[in-house]
Parts: structure tokens; C-alpha cells; sequence
């Protein structure tokens, strides 16, 4: 019980309610003191019931919110007009809804204080703005705007600037242009408001227009730092923000960070390191840049020998370390760097991490490693309704456990189409293509707006399985139904689930008739079903086109020679082979993973490299021999 509290204060003092209020740590704990001050009737004390209303009206505490608001509403509203003059109380309520939960009813308590002749001020307009720019209601915003003109307080540069911010946020920047030249005084939040609408629209040339025609003793760190980052972030902008930063007047952390972020992107990691060794001081950010250079450019080594110097090592530079190697192939890696982490007990793991962590398992197939994380989140009670419940189904489904996968996708209560993508994308590495047709069919059922994704997997699905008609009715729905145009992958699709069922004729015909140009691999997709059904009408012509396109590609050549080879055209075979050696192309070796005892095994076609690989040789030969002493019997018999 909070009345157990051992105060000085008597109980009906503020001191005691207020310090009380603050221990609260349940809805139990707020009726609690609620309940007693009815009782006592202290409630009906404008001083208290002020305090409490200025006090936790910005509270994180949902409870406490939700108790000063009805403080407010109950005991406050409808008093007399004298002492509804002052706006104060009011604009703390509606802030409590602007900066807070459901900002909408910032709009609604505006309306009531209009209603009830309650005077407003400047604040409590620019807090309703704010609740607008948050939600994206660009007619109430005008509506607020047309209030402000009306009240001849239009002309008020602070509430000008919300009225940009409002334009901008919504998407209106000619409204905000509009805005910002008839305004007869500025400021820096006017020109930065402005300067930065522009970057984040990639109207880069725009906004360094204003950055020039921008007064100098307006120019603050925000602004340079604003056009730096701008400059940076565009195409062959970096020699731009380079300039800029030299000339700028002071620089903090995010001026050194944006231009290091701008170096990395264009992957000149030499000029990001100099930047870096520069640096009269670093941020988890500054270490983030630079690993996930390394690891873009391929070199993780360097990547990690930054890792192992920073000191006092956050989440979000082990997320970027997890990230680089998972990037790189090194899935094993980035899970030791999870295990340390959890070893250590000092950092966190936080969504990021779980997301790839998750990708490295799908990638090694490491069963039993997945169910340990599903555990982990389970017990620290993860949200599965976002990306980590999509990136657990992918997890089972790559790693063998369809019936896994199904589990976390069926209790998942609110699943976004995303959840539906991975489950049907599951089902169709598992050959399992009715019930990838199925689940779409049930999309249809529960109106669950499908995406390109969901038609490209089903798609695949049903190629993987010969389901033509299936396949037919899918792209059918997808255009006819949903109105969605289709795109190169949906007629790659198609063209594969024809191949696969052997009509060949039929898949060309299509890829002729196609609203846009077959690329290579829809080509490709045909030339490997002319081989398979051995069609070397279709598929001879079908293999010249695609060495004509891209010359250097050895699977087109490889896939013509084992066509001839099939049919016995071995002459023809010897001149694919010639020219392949003539342009110096090899075949890409075919490449296994087996986890054994919770270690992957990597295999090459005729690797000699595995530490055991004179046993699995031996072993391979005594299997050899064993097959050859039966085979002559079961001939016999």
C-alpha cells in the first residue's frame, strides 16, 4: 500500500499527494490515492488538483497522464470565466496529447476552449500544429492556419515557423515555400526549417540556393551541419560537403560524422580514416561509420581491428560489427559476438541484433541455435508482430522446421503482409506449393492487401511444384484483382513455372509477348528448361541470344554444352567448351553445407580443403565399392 509511506506532511498538505503520486507504479496505485482524496475531499482543492495537473500531465506514465487529464477535465474545465482566463492549464493538457499520446485530441480540447469562449494563446495554437505535423492532417492544419489569419496573429513569426514545419512535414514544401517568402522576418528556424525540407526531398540545389541567400549570423551548426549532410548523401555531392566543412566556422560530432557517413558511402574509406584519425573526439556513431565501411568494401578484417581498439563498446557498434559479417559470409563470427555478449551480461541485445543474429542462423541452418533465440525472446518478451517475427519465420523455414515456422506465424495475432510473405516464401523453399496457393487463397478470404512479394513467391512456389494452373490463376488475380502491373520477377516466374512443365513453346511465346524487355535471367530460366527437356529448337537460338547479351557469363555456355551433351552432340559440345576456354570463363563450382554436432561443413565440388578430407574420401570410395558388388546382382536378378 502506498499509504504506508512514512511522510513528515500531513495528509492533507500537496507534498505528501504529489510524492505519492510519483511512486506510483500501477493503475492500482494512482485509484489508490485517487479514492483517498475523493474521501477526504481534497480533490476539490484548486491548488492540489493544479499541481497535479502541471506536475504529470507530461508524465511517461500512462496512469498519471491519464489522472491529470481527468483532474483537468472534471475539476477545471467549466469553472467560472475568470478563472478560465489563463490559458496555462489548458495548454498543459493539450500538450499531454500533442508531445504524448493520441496527439488527435490536442485538436479536440482547441475546439472545446473555442466552444466555451477560452481564451488561447500562441502556445496553445502551435501545440495543435505540432499535433497536426505529427499525424499528417493537412486540412486541419489549413483550418488552424485560417484561424491564426482571422485572429490577425498570422504575422507571428514562432507560429509561422510551426505553420512551415506543419507544410513540410505533410509533404506541401511549395506551401512551405510559399509561406516562408511572404514572411516579412525570419530567423534560423525559418531558413533551416526550409534548407532541410529541401534535403530530405533531394533538392539539393534548392537548398543550397537559401544556404546562400541565408544572412551569415543566421547560419548556426544546424544549418552547415544540415547542407553538409545534404551535400554528402547526394550523387557525387562528397567534394561539395568537403568544402563546406573546411570553411565552416565550428564543428561538433555530427559535422566529423556526416562527412565520414558521406566518405564511407562512396566507398572512399582513405579520406573516411583520415577524417576518423582527425577527430578531437569520437561517438559510437564514428566507430559505427567506419566498421560498417570495412565491411561494405569487403574487408572485415580492418573492420574488426576498429572493433577490438574502441573501448567502452556499445549495442549499436556490435549490431554494426554482427552486421559486417553476416554481410561478408561470416555467419559464425557474428554469432560469437552474440555469445560474448550475452556472456558479458553488460550490453542489451536490442531488435537490430536479434534481426541479425537471426539472419546469420537462416544462413548456416543452425536448427538448434534458432530454437535458443526463440526462447530468448519468448522470456524477454519480444514483440513478434514486426520484423523479428518475420525474420524467425524465414529462420525456420531455411533451417528445415516448416512446422516451426507455421507455429510462430499462426500465433502471431495482427500479421502484416510481411508475415504472410515469409510463411508462403517458406513453404515454397519446401516444395510445399498448394499450401503456399492456399495461404494466398486465405489472404483473399481474410481481405489482406497482398504485395509484389506475396505474387512473387507464390509464384515460385507453384513453379517448384507444377502447379501451371495454379501459377495462371495467381498472375490472373494479381492483374485483374489487385489491378497490380506486373514486373520483371512476376514474368520471370511465370516463364519458369512453363519451363518447368515442359512447355517450352508456350514459356517463349510468353517472353515474346511480354510488355517489357526480357533481361537475362528470364532468358536464362527458358535455356535451362530447353535443356532439361531437351528442346534444342527453342533452346539452341535461345542460348546464342543470351551469349550475345552478356559474353562473359559461363552459366549460358555451361547450359548449352550439357544440352548437347544430352542429346550425344558431342562435337558441338567440344566447340562450346573451346570457346569458354578461348574467353577464359570457368563454371562457378556447386557448393553443401552439413551441420554435424552443431558445426557447419563447408563443400566444394571436388574439395581437397576440409581438415577430415582423406576420411571422407575413404569413405566415399568404400561406398563406391559397395554399390558396384551390388549393382551386377540386382542386374542378375
Amino acid at each position: 500500500m502506498l499509504f504506508c509511506a512514512n511522510l513528515n506532511q500531513p495528509w492533507n498538505s500537496t507534498l505528501p499527494t504529489l510524492v505519492l503520486l510519483r511512486k506510483c507504479k500501477t493503475s492500482n496505485d494512482v485509484n489508490q490515492i485517487h479514492a483517498r482524496l475523493i474521501t477526504t475531499g481534497f480533490i476539490e482543492s484548486p491548488t492540489l488538483t493544479t499541481k497535479i495537473i502541471l506536475a504529470f500531465s507530461p508524465s511517461l506514465f500512462s496512469p498519471l497522464v491519464d489522472f491529470a487529464r481527468y483532474v483537468f477535465f472534471t475539476h477545471h474545465t467549466f469553472r467560472s470565466p475568470k478563472q478560465d482566463m489563463n490559458p496555462f492549464l489548458w495548454n498543459a493538457v493539450i500538450k499531454s496529447y500533442s508531445h504524448g499520446r493520441d496527439p488527435e485530441q490536442a485538436l479536440a480540447v482547441l475546439s472545446l476552449m473555442l466552444e466555451y469562449g477560452v481564451s488561447f494563446d500562441k502556445f496553445s495554437l502551435s501545440l495543435v500544429l505540432k499535433a497536426c505535423s505529427r499525424l499528417g492532417l493537412m486540412k486541419e492544419g489549413m483550418q488552424v492556419h485560417g484561424l491564426l489569419r482571422k485572429l490577425n496573429v498570422g504575422s507571428d513569426l514562432f507560429l509561422q515557423n510551426c505553420l512551415i514545419s506543419l507544410y513540410l512535414r505533410c509533404g506541401f514544401i511549395g506551401y512551405a515555400r510559399q509561406l516562408f517568402d511572404s514572411m516579412s522576418r525570419r530567423d534560423s528556424v525559418s531558413y533551416n526549417s526550409m534548407i532541410d525540407g529541401y534535403i530530405k526531398r533531394g533538392m539539393i540545389d534548392l537548398a543550397s540556393e537559401l544556404f546562400d541567400f541565408m544572412p551569415m549570423e543566421y547560419k548556426n551548426l544546424i544549418t552547415w551541419n544540415c547542407m553538409i549532410s545534404g551535400y554528402a548523401q547526394s550523387e557525387n555531392g562528397i567534394d561539395l560537403a568537403l568544402e563546406l566543412f573546411e570553411e565552416m566556422p565550428a564543428r561538433d560530432l555530427i559535422s566529423w560524422n556526416s562527412m565520414i557517413n558521406g566518405f564511407v558511402k562512396c566507398g572512399n574509406l582513405e579520406d573516411a580514416q583520415a577524417l576518423f584519425d582527425k577527430m578531437p573526439k569520437r561517438d559510437v556513431v564514428s566507430w559505427a561509420n567506419m566498421i560498417n565501411g570495412y565491411s561494405k568494401l569487403g574487408k572485415v578484417d580492418l573492420a574488426r581491428r576498429l572493433f577490438n581498439e574502441m573501448l567502452g563498446r556499445d549495442i549499436v557498434v556490435c549490431n554494426a560489427m554482427m552486421a559486417g559479417y553476416v554481410q561478408n559470409g561470416y555467419c559464425a563470427e557474428a554469432l560469437e559476438i552474440f555469445d560474448h555478449l550475452q556472456r558479458d551480461g553488460n550490453l542489451q541485445p536490442d531488435n537490430a541484433t536479434l534481426l541479425i543474429v537471426l539472419s546469420a542462423i537462416a544462413q548456416l541452418g543452425h536448427i538448434d541455435k534458432g530454437l535458443e533465440i526463440h526462447q530468448y525472446l519468448e522470456k524477454n518478451k519480444f514483440f513478434l508482430g514486426g520484423r523479428l517475427g518475420v525474420a524467425l519465420i524465414d529462420m525456420y523455414s531455411k533451417c528445415g522446421s516448416v512446422k516451426n515456422a507455421m507455429l510462430v506465424f499462426e500465433g502471431i495475432e495482427d500479421k502484416s503482409v510481411d508475415h504472410w510473405n515469409a510463411m508462403i516464401g517458406g513453404l515454397a523453399i519446401h516444395g510445399l506449393g498448394e499450401l503456399a496457393f492456399n495461404l494466398l487463397m486465405e489472404m483473399e478470404r481474410l481481405s489482406v492487401e497482398p504485395d509484389d512479394i506475396t505474387y512473387i513467391v507464390v509464384l515460385n512456389a507453384c513453379g517448384h511444384a507444377g502447379l501451371v494452373k495454379e501459377g495462371l490463376i495467381c498472375f490472373d488475380i494479381m492483374r485483374r484483382v489487385h489491378k497490380m502491373v506486373p514486373k520483371l520477377q512476376h514474368y520471370g516466374c511465370m516463364v519458369d513455372i512453363l519451363g518447368r512443365a515442359g512447355q517450352v513453346t508456350e514459356a517463349r511465346k510468353f517472353i515474346e509477348e511480354m510488355p517489357i524487355e526480357a533481361n537475362d535471367v528470364i532468358w536464362r530460366a527458358l535455356l535451362s528448361a530447353c535443356k532439361n527437356h531437351e528442346n534444342i529448337d527453342v533452346g539452341e537460338p535461345v542460348a546464342k541470344h543470351l551469349i550475345t547479351l552478356d559474353s562473359c557469363n559461363s552459366s549460358s555456355y555451361v547450359l548449352l554444352s550439357n544440352m548437347y551433351a544430352g542429346l550425344g552432340m558431342w562435337n558441338a559440345v567440344s566447340t562450346v567448351r573451346m570457346m569458354m576456354k578461348e574467353r577464359n570463363l570457368k563454371k562457378i563450382p556447386g557448393c553443401s553445407w552439413i551441420e554435424l554436432e552443431g558445426t557447419i561443413h563447408e563443400f566444394f565440388v571436388q574439395d581437397k580443403s576440409h581438415p577430415q578430407v582423406m576420411e571422407i574420401y575413404s569413405l566415399l570410395d568404400s561406398l563406391s565399392t559397395s554399390n558396384s558388388e551390388v549393382t551386377p546382382c540386382r542386374h542378375h536378378v
